[in-house]
Protein backbone atom coordinates (compact mmCIF):
# COMPACT_ATOMS: atom_id res chain seq x y z
CA UNK A 1 0.00 0.00 0.00
CA UNK A 2 1.22 3.34 -1.14
CA UNK A 3 0.35 6.91 0.10
CA UNK A 4 -3.03 7.27 -1.32
CA UNK A 5 -3.25 11.53 -2.09
CA UNK A 6 -7.37 11.78 -2.12
CA UNK A 7 -7.07 9.87 1.23
CA UNK A 8 -4.66 12.12 2.93
CA UNK A 9 -6.38 15.48 1.14
CA UNK A 10 -9.82 14.45 2.95
CA UNK A 11 -7.67 13.91 6.22
CA UNK A 12 -5.96 17.06 5.99
CA UNK A 13 -9.58 19.00 5.12
CA UNK A 14 -11.50 16.75 8.07
CA UNK A 15 -8.56 18.64 10.35
CA UNK A 16 -9.10 22.15 9.12
CA UNK A 17 -12.95 21.44 10.04
CA UNK A 18 -12.25 20.58 13.34
CA UNK A 19 -10.02 23.76 13.95
CA UNK A 20 -12.83 25.82 12.22
CA UNK A 21 -15.09 27.90 14.70
CA UNK A 22 -18.10 29.88 14.43
CA UNK A 23 -18.97 31.88 17.80
CA UNK A 24 -22.21 33.66 18.10
CA UNK A 25 -22.04 36.56 20.71
CA UNK A 26 -25.37 38.44 21.56
CA UNK A 27 -27.97 36.30 19.63
CA UNK A 28 -31.34 37.85 19.47
CA UNK A 29 -29.84 41.20 20.42
CA UNK A 30 -30.14 44.09 17.56
CA UNK A 31 -26.23 44.19 17.13
CA UNK A 32 -24.88 40.30 16.95
CA UNK A 33 -20.88 39.29 17.10
CA UNK A 34 -20.40 36.10 15.09
CA UNK A 35 -16.37 35.41 15.69
CA UNK A 36 -14.74 32.98 13.60
CA UNK A 37 -12.12 31.13 13.96
CA UNK A 38 -9.87 28.70 11.72
CA UNK A 39 -10.16 28.46 8.22
CA UNK A 40 -13.16 29.93 6.43
CA UNK A 41 -13.33 28.29 3.10
CA UNK A 42 -15.63 26.31 1.26
CA UNK A 43 -15.73 23.42 3.54
CA UNK A 44 -17.03 25.96 5.92
CA UNK A 45 -18.95 27.98 4.90
CA UNK A 46 -22.30 26.19 5.50
CA UNK A 47 -22.05 26.66 8.95
CA UNK A 48 -20.48 30.34 8.88
CA UNK A 49 -24.28 30.85 6.48
CA UNK A 50 -26.35 29.23 8.82
CA UNK A 51 -24.92 31.44 12.12
CA UNK A 52 -25.07 34.75 10.24
CA UNK A 53 -28.67 33.49 9.10
CA UNK A 54 -29.70 32.61 12.48
CA UNK A 55 -28.47 36.30 14.03
CA UNK A 56 -30.41 37.86 11.75
CA UNK A 57 -33.51 35.44 11.87
CA UNK A 58 -33.31 36.19 15.46
CA UNK A 59 -33.42 40.12 15.20
CA UNK A 60 -30.32 41.54 14.23
CA UNK A 61 -30.15 44.64 12.38
CA UNK A 62 -26.29 45.30 12.67
CA UNK A 63 -23.44 42.37 12.80
CA UNK A 64 -20.30 42.16 13.25
CA UNK A 65 -18.12 39.89 11.58
CA UNK A 66 -14.85 39.13 13.89
CA UNK A 67 -12.40 37.78 11.67
CA UNK A 68 -9.55 38.57 13.93
CA UNK A 69 -9.11 34.37 14.48
CA UNK A 70 -9.78 33.66 10.84
CA UNK A 71 -6.50 32.33 9.23
CA UNK A 72 -7.92 32.21 5.77
CA UNK A 73 -11.06 33.38 3.84
CA UNK A 74 -11.70 32.33 0.45
CA UNK A 75 -14.03 33.40 -2.26
CA UNK A 76 -17.65 31.71 -0.66
CA UNK A 77 -16.95 33.45 2.77
CA UNK A 78 -16.81 36.61 0.94
CA UNK A 79 -19.81 34.97 -1.06
CA UNK A 80 -21.63 34.76 2.48
CA UNK A 81 -20.34 37.90 3.95
CA UNK A 82 -22.33 39.50 0.80
CA UNK A 83 -25.37 37.86 1.55
CA UNK A 84 -25.51 39.10 4.91
CA UNK A 85 -25.26 42.68 3.52
CA UNK A 86 -27.93 42.15 1.01
CA UNK A 87 -30.07 41.03 3.65
CA UNK A 88 -29.74 43.69 5.86
CA UNK A 89 -28.55 47.01 3.87
CA UNK A 90 -32.86 47.25 2.37
CA UNK A 91 -33.88 47.74 6.18
CA UNK A 92 -31.17 49.75 7.16
CA UNK A 93 -28.81 47.14 8.74
CA UNK A 94 -25.14 46.93 8.80
CA UNK A 95 -22.16 44.41 8.37
CA UNK A 96 -18.97 45.49 10.23
CA UNK A 97 -16.07 43.13 9.93
CA UNK A 98 -12.76 42.96 12.03
CA UNK A 99 -9.64 41.95 10.35
CA UNK A 100 -6.66 42.06 12.13
CA UNK A 101 -4.83 40.21 9.21
CA UNK A 102 -2.80 42.01 7.04
CA UNK A 103 -3.77 38.91 4.26
CA UNK A 104 -7.14 38.35 4.76
CA UNK A 105 -7.44 42.49 4.51
CA UNK A 106 -6.04 42.26 1.36
CA UNK A 107 -8.36 40.25 0.14
CA UNK A 108 -10.67 42.70 0.86
CA UNK A 109 -9.01 45.71 -0.93
CA UNK A 110 -8.04 42.98 -3.89
CA UNK A 111 -12.16 42.77 -4.71
CA UNK A 112 -13.08 46.32 -3.05
CA UNK A 113 -14.91 45.07 -0.55
CA UNK A 114 -13.28 47.17 1.71
CA UNK A 115 -16.12 49.54 -0.04
CA UNK A 116 -18.91 47.29 0.72
CA UNK A 117 -18.10 46.54 3.77
CA UNK A 118 -16.89 48.64 7.00
CA UNK A 119 -13.47 47.18 8.10
CA UNK A 120 -12.14 47.70 11.47
CA UNK A 121 -8.66 46.64 13.10
CA UNK A 122 -10.72 45.68 16.63
CA UNK A 123 -13.87 45.03 17.86
CA UNK A 124 -14.75 47.76 19.69
CA UNK A 125 -14.65 50.46 16.43
CA UNK A 126 -16.37 47.42 14.84
CA UNK A 127 -19.52 47.93 17.66
CA UNK A 128 -18.94 51.47 17.32
CA UNK A 129 -20.16 51.28 13.75
CA UNK A 130 -22.60 49.09 14.46
CA UNK A 131 -24.39 50.80 16.89
CA UNK A 132 -24.21 54.12 15.03
CA UNK A 133 -21.51 55.41 17.04
CA UNK A 134 -18.93 55.68 14.17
Amino acid sequence: MGNNPQVAGDEQRAREELDFRVDVVGAGAAVTVISVEGQADLHTAPELRSAISGAIDDGASALVIDLSGATFIDSMTLGVLLGAVKRLRPEGGTVAVVCTDPHIRRIFEITLLDRVFSLHTDRDGALDHADGRA
